[in-house]
């Protein structure tokens, strides 16, 4: 009788599924600081066994790439990250493994697991709420070997026991971290299929401390001091054009083949912004989500943007393949360029009129004489609240003055 009834709800859950009823599911991932949870929305297409799914961190919805159910396994990839989830179905329950490609020939695989529903991220158990963690933060990151210690801002929002919020670093932000507070104890997470975040710390007063989790197997000490001051260094002057260098200038190879310089005659007399990227890169997509609109309303107004992807591998087959997933999921429309392997090192020398690249993504502006006039480094995107929107005003100002000249 027992699996009478498994199987008739399980043929009733999937049966919404068939019927165009999306659902929603308490998705863990497990790290070595225990299960990291986020949210997952399910939903089914016109096309038989294919879904659309939605990764739920605070107020984003992620969108994967098409899903399948293939036998009894719902396949979800994130190409873009070169990421999977592969989960067996049940009635309400998907167990299976996340994997993630360090590299050309490696990976890394956790346990993975969701329940249908999505009544909380982290169970509260009505606790009373013994800190307020709203506000800014001046926030140390500290490896637990060497003691060396990395600074970022941490910008908070409390609603009763839900916080949401982001850490602010020189070369872009940790996105949509999403938890709850219980007690005394805070409890934040993120994925999405990139990054895998989770912090478990206590809250005293104008002080949290505990233990970040960052992937599968990375961790470090987590300090934190309440700062409405706190601050990154002038993120406008870390990249620059080198001394003894009268101009900016590059050429590289695009996915047919071509030769594109920043000399080219289609950017002459044009206000540029060079997009330092990866497909492998958060932040660089928040970045191109915002950019892509931008550029196609103000083309015609004497703007262009080059973007030079540090990629995996510079090999022409592997580079075509990720531009195009980048071209297909954002819309992309401008020149994409194979301008070295992912790493910051791998920047700074193939430009090497610029005295360094920290980070990805990295922003330059040039203005119609192909001076720089404006340099940014990393990206505070939307899960960064006030940092993005004012970005954004300052950016767009900047544009249109430029454009004005």
């Amino acid at each position: 009788m027992k699996k009478i009834l498994i199987l008739l709800l399980f043929t009733l859950v999937w049966q919404n599924v068939d019927a165009q009823v999306p659902t929603r599911w308490r998705a863990t991932v497990q790290t070595d600081g225990g299960d990291l949870p986020f949210g997952l929305e399910i939903k089914p297409t016109k096309n038989k066994n294919k879904f659309d799914v939605f990764v739920l961190n605070a107020s984003e919805r992620f969108k994967t790439d098409e899903a399948t159910l293939s036998g009894d396994s719902l396949i979800i990839p994130i190409a873009i990250f070169d990421a999977e989830i592969v989960a067996k179905k049940n009635a309400q329950t998907l167990v299976g493994f996340y994997r993630k490609n360090k590299g050309r020939t490696s990976f890394a695989q956790s346990p993975f697991q969701a329940t249908l529903g999505y009544p909380f991220r982290f169970r509260t158990n009505k606790m009373s709420i013994l800190g307020n963690t709203s506000g800014k933060w001046s926030v140390n990151f500290i490896n637990a070997e060497t003691q060396k210690a990395s600074f970022a801002v941490g910008t908070f929002q409390q609603k009763g026991t839900v916080v949401t919020g982001s850490f602010l670093t020189t070369t872009g932000d940790y996105r949509y971290m999403d938890g709850n507070i219980v007690g005394d104890s805070l409890f934040l997470s993120t994925f999405d299929g990139s990054h895998a975040f989770l912090l478990k710390a206590k809250v005293e007063g104008d002080k949290i401390s505990g233990k970040f989790y960052g992937g599968i197997k990375g961790f470090r000490m987590f300090e934190a001091t309440r700062d409405e001051n706190a601050s990154l260094p002038d993120l406008g002057k870390i990249t620059h054009l080198k001394e003894g260098y009268e101009r900016f200038d590059f050429s590289f190879l695009n996915e047919k083949g071509e030769k594109i310089s920043l000399s080219d005659d289609a950017y002459k007399g044009k206000v540029v912004v060079v997009q330092i990227l990866g497909s492998w890169c958060p932040n660089c997509m928040d970045e191109t989500n915002y950019l892509v609109p931008f550029y196609k309303k103000n083309k015609a107004r004497g703007f262009e943007v080059i973007g030079l992807a540090y990629e995996k591998s510079t090999e022409p087959t592997f580079f075509k393949q990720k531009m195009d997933l980048l071209r297909k999921r954002f819309g992309i429309d401008y020149q994409l360029l194979n301008a070295g392997t992912n790493s910051s090192e791998s920047a700074s020398k193939s430009l090497p009129s610029l005295n360094q690249v920290i980070g990805f993504p990295t922003t330059i502006v040039l203005d119609k004489k192909g001076e720089i006039r404006l340099t940014h480094a990393g990206f505070s995107g939307p899960g960064t609240g006030k940092y993005y929107t004012d970005w954004v005003h300052e950016f767009e100002s900047k544009i249109d003055e430029l454009i004005k000249e």
